[in-house]
């Protein structure tokens, strides 16, 4: 049992190794140009001021979906920045919550983010910023464009490469154990 067991966690070593070799590099983004970022702020880090930030998001999100292009995505900021606005009002008001929504669109300063196979540096991005009544909470951010805005139940963007990688340690674990599952 217990070479077993040491076995196991030789080959589970050989296998991670083997696995963060054959990652994908990470690309750094070279230029902040092209890309629009999100930027939504609640109100205050109540749970459900956490809670309306997110449904907030989760209304907005799908609005750009269709943007072909950072220009596409701008213009559609642009003409429809009332609907933009009306849509996050809804969603407060669906909530019992009377504070407001502030929208602009202008630069924002963002900490170092990757996405999947793409790094995004610290600086200056151009951003939609969606200020929830006093803004004082926890923010959330993402990139409208490219659209790289894919989020967990839990409302952090997903890195599918890190998804990827858990499934595959996840298997190789169960068969080790012999779980033929």
């Amino acid at each position: 049992m217990r070479k077993r067991m040491l076995l196991s966690l030789i080959l589970l070593a050989v296998a991670a190794v083997g696995l963060l070799r054959t990652a994908p590099a990470v690309r750094t983004v070279a230029s902040h140009d092209g890309i629009l970022r999100l930027h939504v702020i609640a109100d205050s880090d109540s749970d459900e001021d956490q809670s309306a930030k997110l449904a907030v998001r989760d209304a907005i999100l799908p609005l750009f979906e269709r943007a072909g292009s950072y220009e596409d995505a701008r213009a559609y900021l642009l003409a429809h920045g009332k609907e933009l606005q009306s849509t996050a009002e809804a969603v407060l008001r669906a909530r019992g919550l009377d504070y407001g929504v502030q929208l602009s669109l202008g630069t924002e300063t963002f900490p170092d983010r990757v996405y999947g196979d793409l790094a995004f540096p610290a600086g200056e991005y151009d951003a939609l910023c969606v200020r929830l009544g006093r803004a004082e909470g926890h923010n959330w951010w993402c990139v409208l464009f490219p659209p790289l805005c894919i989020v967990s139940e839990t409302g952090e963007p997903v890195d599918l490469e890190t998804v990827e990688l858990e499934s595959k340690v996840w298997t190789f674990l169960k068969s080790l154990a012999g779980d033929g599952r």
